[in-house]
């Protein structure tokens, strides 16, 4: 836990004094309490030897804590027009990098070299389910990933079997997810108008499905959440373009009733289900 607290950025004076507004289509809420920044960094347990990627900086008020608690903090953000105070606001602290880009469309193996780095970020809601993506989908993956997202996604990402969801599978097959603190609206200048939640991601040393077996895996289950009101067996025959027989044979090979719906399956479950039809092809 960090025992130093920084003084607080005064974002709304800042923004006036470089002459900037948040953006709107960016998704820009900048966090500002130094509390709610501390428990981003706690939830990190960030260690001295480790490497940390940050994505959308802003205007650097959660950099500054990466970067007393990391060996080195590279960080990615987008907007152009923020880099002359974020550079004047981070400019005591060497062991930063900052880069202007879009994370979507860079390698993280091109950011970051060292094995197991950490990721943690205060991204825009309407980005979270790409950005997460992007990242457990990499060859150079991240050991940790630990977001600020809405708090309903959050909840949506960690559901237990009975309220899975095509985005809970797409972030369970590579790491295990928990919600760490609330942080209220208010923490934000400009407030948002829900609450958000520390989310974070302990990637598994290998996907819980075979990674060859990736593409089937993702296939699968899109067909099983493509109509989510329908049983397994309807919505797999629609979804993969096979016959109800065909689904139904499948099913019940893997030990799964084809009356279920796909948000009632466990991981085990789809994974049985990978195997069954991964040997019919």
């Amino acid at each position: 836990m960090i025992g130093l607290a920084l003084p607080p950025l005064n974002i709304p004076e800042l923004l006036r004094q470089y002459d900037l507004r948040p953006s709107k289509g960016l998704g820009q809420n900048f966090l500002q309490d130094n509390q709610a920044l501390q428990k981003i960094v706690n939830a990190a347990d960030l260690s001295p030897e480790e490497a940390v990627l940050e994505i959308g900086p802003g205007l650097g008020s959660l950099t500054r804590y990466l970067a007393l608690s990391a060996r080195s903090v590279t960080a990615v953000e987008l907007d152009r027009k923020l880099f002359p105070a974020m550079e004047s606001i981070l400019a005591p602290y060497k062991n930063i990098r900052l880069v202007q880009g879009d994370i979507l469309k860079i390698n993280p193996a091109e950011l970051i070299e060292d094995a197991g780095y950490v990721v943690v970020a205060n991204i825009p809601y309407y980005i979270t389910s790409v950005v997460i993506r992007h990242l457990l989908e990499a060859d150079h993956r991240p050991s940790r990933v630990v977001l600020t997202v809405q708090k309903e996604v959050a909840e949506r990402i960690c559901a237990d079997p009975g309220k899975m969801s095509l985005l809970a599978l797409s972030v369970q097959v590579y790491g295990k997810p928990v919600i760490g603190d609330i942080i209220p609206a208010e923490a934000f200048y400009p407030q948002p108008k829900v609450d958000s939640a520390v989310l974070c991601i302990d990637l598994y040393p290998q996907p819980k499905i075979p990674s060859d077996k990736l593409d089937i895996f993702f296939s699968i289950i899109k067909a099983g959440f493509s109509q989510k009101r329908k049983t397994l067996r309807n919505a797999l025959s629609g979804g993969l373009r096979i016959t109800t027989e065909e689904s139904e044979g499948l099913l019940s090979a893997a030990s799964i009733d084809p009356k279920r719906r796909a948000e009632t399956l466990n991981l085990e479950e789809w994974g049985r289900l990978v195997r069954i039809f991964s040997n019919r092809k």
